[in-house]
């Protein structure tokens, strides 16, 4: 990477939080820097340039990357991080809803990654980073269905690595814990709700929201993201801040009755 030609990263849902945080530190690591916003972004944010994409939409998706390229002329770093919550028991949000959660989460990424790969592929060379959570890793009660989107991207993840490292491609995974983003913005209520949860949900939102507003800074996120698009040999997965690095080791080595004891227990749930 040098000042007269550096190379290029698009990191998707770039205008707050952790991908604000990451374009932040790729371009002060000498990446030229592209972001997206679902809205109407300005046309630059802190040098960063910023275009318009809904990651649910095909065409949306493939005028991004055509924009990118006819700016840049190539990608070599895509960081897929836009994405959106729920917090509702599993049966609280109807198909639809759960399909349009994996739109985003899961779809949105399979649909930029298809789209950026072509290129890529010319080059002979190319970084795919996945935002997922420790949530990918271990269940969440009242979080069902948004767990199934990380683990879903965990298994997509790692598995398009081993297609794509012959290509000169490798794809990574980077695992936050507790961020304090803007998690109230980000996050959607169950479309049918049932009173039976009502208490128990109540409790796990004002849970998340505590643990949000002490959890780590979206930097550590974005540095995580930098070391996993430098290193020479990547790692699949990249804990982001300490709590993320206990509980991979936990639900490693902890027998599985004592670690589904202890969720529950954190979860405020009955033994």
């Amino acid at each position: 990477m040098s000042k007269t030609n550096p190379a290029v990263a698009l990191v998707t849902g770039a205008s707050s939080g952790i991908g604000y945080a990451t374009a932040n530190v790729l371009q002060n690591a000498g990446y030229r820097v592209f972001g997206t916003n679902h809205g109407a972004p300005a046309a630059r944010l802190d040098g960063i340039t910023m275009l318009t994409c809904d990651v649910t939409d095909d065409a949306s998706v493939a005028k991004l990357v055509e924009d990118v390229l006819a700016e840049a002329g190539r990608i070599d770093l895509l960081v897929n991080n836009a994405g959106v919550g729920l917090i509702g028991g599993g049966e609280e949000s109807s198909i639809a809803q759960a399909q349009a959660l994996f739109n985003v989460n899961v779809f949105g990424v399979m649909r930029v990654t298809n789209a950026v790969l072509p290129t890529m592929r010319r080059q002979a060379k190319g970084r795919i980073i996945n935002m997922s959570s420790i949530l990918g890793l271990i269940p969440s009660p009242y979080n069902a269905i948004y767990s199934s989107t990380k683990h879903a991207i965990e298994g997509y993840s790692e598995s398009l690595d081993h297609e794509l490292r012959t290509l000169g491609i490798r794809v990574a995974l980077v695992e936050p814990g507790y961020t304090n983003t803007a998690f109230e913005k980000n996050k959607a209520n169950p479309d049918q709700p049932l009173s039976i949860y009502d208490s128990v949900r109540t409790q796990t939102v004002q849970f998340m929201l505590k643990s949000v507003e002490d959890g780590d800074a979206p930097e550590i996120v974005a540095e995580t993201v930098l070391r996993a698009a430098s290193a020479a040999v990547p790692n699949r997965r990249y804990p982001a801040g300490k709590l993320a690095r206990q509980v991979r080791m936990l639900r490693r080595f902890v027998p599985e009755s004592a670690f589904d004891k202890s969720l529950r227990k954190q979860a405020g749930l009955p033994g």
